[in-house]
């Protein structure tokens, strides 16, 4: 239930921050110097959506949980960045009424939706556990390393956002200010913990839904990236890196897809 509901705000909000970057205005719960963080917020959120509506799928715990885990800190860190950061938001500082009114809906809903996902969380690290059987599609081992490598970058990334946003702001290729490199922050620390998730699972079954969420996410941040490309320094490391990372996405994505398929095809069938 929390997965679908995070899902469908997910694409009316996305949608919505995304499609509005495309023509270059800026629009958000906050003022952002430029349009393509709002943009890149809204496109993380609807590549991410379908993996969420398959979570409905899941028929244990440990099915779901590599990318319940990465939705939680997404839920938890907008809502802690927003907070930390309030005199920021368009509720505080003032404006027009939709961008005003937009701001709050996103505290509320972000407050609430915060809320039930540490509730979800705490009630099934309290429920007993039940027992796991063996890794049905471990991971190949050519794959450990380059996850590792990926995940730990979309990680590191992501933290230096967060702890040090006035430091780490200047290595991101296009104009930010503390709240949209604190937002940008959150997202590819969530995207680490994805990551490394899967890496701990070792087992392509356990991870069905975020591999879905991974080329999603992909392909959504290169659409913004692509229609938004003159705002981003591109002759600069940090562009390289990004461009490198959010491919990374896309491969682990589509690689792990095409392993699973072959894994289910390769049981035997009663």
């Amino acid at each position: 239930m929390l997965a679908t509901a995070v899902a469908v705000v997910s694409v009316l909000v996305g949608g919505l921050l995304a499609a509005v970057a495309l023509t270059g205005h800026p629009f958000g719960a906050w003022r952002s110097p430029e349009s393509l963080t709002p943009g890149l917020i809204g496109a993380a959120m609807l590549g991410t959506a379908p993996g969420l509506f398959a979570v409905n799928r899941a028929r244990a715990w440990h099915e779901a949980r590599s990318l319940v885990h990465p939705l939680a800190v997404v839920l938890i860190g907008l809502f802690t960045v927003s907070l930390l950061d309030a005199g920021q938001l368009y509720v505080a500082r003032g404006g027009s009424i939709v961008p005003v009114l937009f701001s709050l809906g996103w505290l509320l809903v972000l407050g609430t939706l915060c809320v039930c996902a540490l509730i979800a969380l705490a009630w099934q690290y309290l429920a007993p556990g039940r027992p796991v059987g063996p890794n049905g599609a471990p991971l190949p081992g050519w794959s450990k390393p380059a996850l590792a490598v990926l995940g730990s970058a979309w990680l590191g990334m992501g933290t230096g956002l967060l702890v040090r946003p006035a430091f780490w702001a200047g290595f991101v290729p296009w104009s930010v200010d503390r709240l949209d490199a604190r937002a940008l922050g959150v997202w590819a620390l969530a995207l680490g913990v994805g990551v490394l998730g899967a890496l701990a699972e070792d087992d392509l079954g356990r991870t069905g839904p975020a591999l879905i969420a991974l080329p999603g996410t992909a392909v959504a941040l290169t659409v913004v990236l692509v229609c938004r490309a003159p705002a981003v320094d591109w002759s600069s490391g940090p562009a390289l890196c990004l461009v490198a990372m959010v491919a990374g996405l896309l491969l682990t994505g589509l690689s792990g897809r095409v392993l699973l398929a072959r894994s289910s095809a390769a049981e035997p069938r009663s």
